[in-house]
């Protein structure tokens, strides 16, 4: 029976190690990026976000050490910088983790937190959240998955903050690298009661749920051979590769990216190497 409470993907987080020399990056690459925003302290951590509709990116880093951001410290000291989790839209964070733990997992959370917003009128507010976490150890393809609640909407999805030079409109797919991926594909399809779906080339696919991005799981090879000619350097075999993202307009996305932008077939895409430790590839909507 599918989870109630846990919705497709909600946002993914990019994990960075210079959080405002990243916003910047991605600046350049003409995206949108939100002011900065400071978690609560017991999260250790800050925030960029580039918002799309009905979901959004996320650049995240460790500003103090604490129980909370141990995994995503561990991650930036092993693997660098990248994708380190995808969220979930969860209706009832609650509600949530009580299907979990009925599925015989031990959620991590509810964990309620906020952090200050200026608004465009220049007022200041506070976004509201409370996230669960999957146990750490449960992490298809060495990307991490959790659910977040948005209390306070508003504060998030703000219409200014979800025009961008770029022309991005929201997420397609999230690439995640396997050396298995029917293995992973599976695992994760367990976790959230989602069917995988084996593609031509070998990779699987797992709808999130809704209208929301798929997962794909494939191998480095088989996403050398989806967007030919785009360097991969800086990736590893295993963790979150690449976000396909879906363009209102892939000449004004080439005109913003400058000279970052490598197309590949039908794509215009980033390298992760540009795009710290994440490949964009835009297609059109």
């Amino acid at each position: 029976m599918a989870l109630k409470n846990i919705i497709g993907i909600d946002h993914a987080v990019v994990m960075v190690k210079e959080l405002d020399q990243a916003a910047e990056n991605y600046r350049q690459l003409g995206f949108t990026v939100s002011p900065r925003g400071t978690h609560s302290v017991h999260m250790g951590t800050g925030n960029y976000t580039i918002m799309f509709d009905p979901d959004y990116m996320e650049l995240l880093g460790v500003l103090a050490a604490t129980e909370l951001n141990a995994p995503a410290r561990a991650f930036l000291d092993k693997r660098g910088e990248g994708i380190e989790r995808i969220a979930f839209t969860a209706v009832d964070s609650a509600a949530g983790a009580e299907e979990i733990r009925a599925r015989g997992l031990e959620p991590i959370g509810p964990t309620d937190f906020e952090r200050p917003v200026t608004l465009p009128n220049g007022t200041v507010s506070a976004a509201k959240f409370r996230t669960l976490m999957w146990p750490t150890a449960e992490a298809p393809g060495g990307v991490r998955i959790f659910a977040c609640q948005h209390k306070t909407r508003e504060t998030v999805w703000i219409p200014e903050l979800m025009r961008h030079a770029n022309a991005a409109r929201r997420i397609k797919q999230a690439l995640i690298a396997a050396a298995e991926p029917a293995k992973d594909a599976a695992h994760l399809a367990r976790l959230i009661d989602r069917e995988p779906q084996a593609e031509a080339d070998g990779a699987v696919t797992v709808p999130s749920g809704g209208d929301r991005a798929d997962f794909v799981y494939l191998t480095l090879d088989q996403l050398a051979k989806r967007y030919p000619g785009v360097p991969l350097a800086g990736l590893s075999e295993r963790g979150g590769a690449a976000l396909v993202l879906v363009s209102g307009d892939l000449a004004a996305t080439e005109k913003a990216l400058g000279s970052a932008a490598v197309r590949s077939g039908p794509a215009i895409c980033v390298p992760p190497a540009k795009a710290n430790g994440t490949l964009l590839a835009f297609v059109a909507g």
